[in-house]
């Protein structure tokens, strides 16, 4: 007889007899539960052994969500565009948003690219768990592959997005510098935050059920508060009157704003953040990053249940 039959042998005895609790007797046989969460160590290898699974899921996720649509993959850029449209209409030209910024549109659109990002990442993670709960009671597989899936499927979205982008850059008059060769490095810190966030929210969004609900607001007011629309030091420290702080918290203290701004400046020449924005990029990275793996994986075991 095989050890795992002598220790359910041993088990259905002890269970008749009462003699040894089944918890000991899993750990004289070297038994463990299937689902226990492994070293955090452990943990990132299974995901790093798993890349290829997460990178076709991502991409065959991004091949079929626009399959049904006439324009297939071009809603991917139609999309932020139009939005942006939209949102020069109402708040350059309707309610002077533009004010002193030198080449607004470029302004407008690289700030709703770059927010776009994040905001449809953390949308995502929020239903990464939630929404695969048929595939999760399935198959043993560490459950961070999801966000990292979810997010890889945004960035392919991005890539084209940028692309795009700068096009539209060039023709409103910026020239093409050396600073340009920076776009990698702004997008790999915001990538890391991006991780971070959505595996925070894929944590929240399995066991909060209203969350989903709730995002579109937060996101919205997220959104607002981002100086995607307006100049926040023009805007908070000219026209408000607030103090100077106000407006470095916004930078600070706001990832997406610190993301938006440090693009703006590699591609609007004319365009000037705090010199310092670039520390709050790498901070939000590598915090959102670290905490984020940490607070996903310390509910493993709990995905899928209930």
């Amino acid at each position: 007889m095989s050890q795992p039959e002598s220790a359910v042998a041993d088990a259905q005895a002890g269970g008749r007899s009462g003699q040894e609790p089944l918890a000991k007797l899993a750990a004289r046989y070297g038994l463990r539960r299937a689902i226990a969460r492994p070293r955090f160590p452990a943990y990132v290898r299974q995901l790093w052994e798993r890349r290829h699974f997460i990178l076709t899921y991502a991409t065959s996720r991004n091949v079929s969500k626009y399959s049904n649509s006439a324009l297939g993959q071009l809603w991917q850029v139609l999309t932020p565009l139009l939005n942006a449209a939209i949102y020069y209409v109402m708040f350059g030209l309707i309610l002077g948003g533009r004010g002193n910024i030198d080449n607004y549109p470029a302004f407008l659109l690289i700030g709703m690219f770059v927010f776009t990002y994040t905001q449809r990442t953390v949308t995502a993670g929020a239903k990464s768990i939630s929404g695969n709960l048929s595939l999760i009671r399935a198959l043993h597989f560490p459950r961070a592959s999801l966000p990292l899936a979810y997010t890889i499927q945004e960035l392919q979205q991005l890539a084209i997005s940028m692309g795009v982008l700068l096009v539209i850059v060039i023709f409103t008059g910026e020239p093409i510098t050396l600073f340009w060769l920076m776009m990698p490095l702004v997008l790999l810190l915001q990538t890391m935050f991006n991780i971070g966030a959505g595996l925070v929210m894929a944590r929240l969004g399995s066991s909060m059920r209203d969350l989903n609900q709730l995002l579109p607001f937060i996101t919205r007011t997220w959104l607002y508060a981002s100086g995607v629309f307006f100049s926040i030091q023009e805007k908070v420290v000219g026209t408000a009157k607030l103090p100077q702080w106000v407006a470095d918290t916004m930078y600070y203290a706001n990832p997406a704003a610190s993301y938006i701004e440090f693009m703006r400046d590699i591609l609007i020449s004319a365009h000037n953040p705090p010199g310092s924005v670039w520390i709050s990029c790498v901070f939000w990275a590598v915090f959102a990053l670290g905490f984020g793996f940490w607070y996903f994986w310390r509910a493993e075991e709990r995905y899928g249940r209930g």
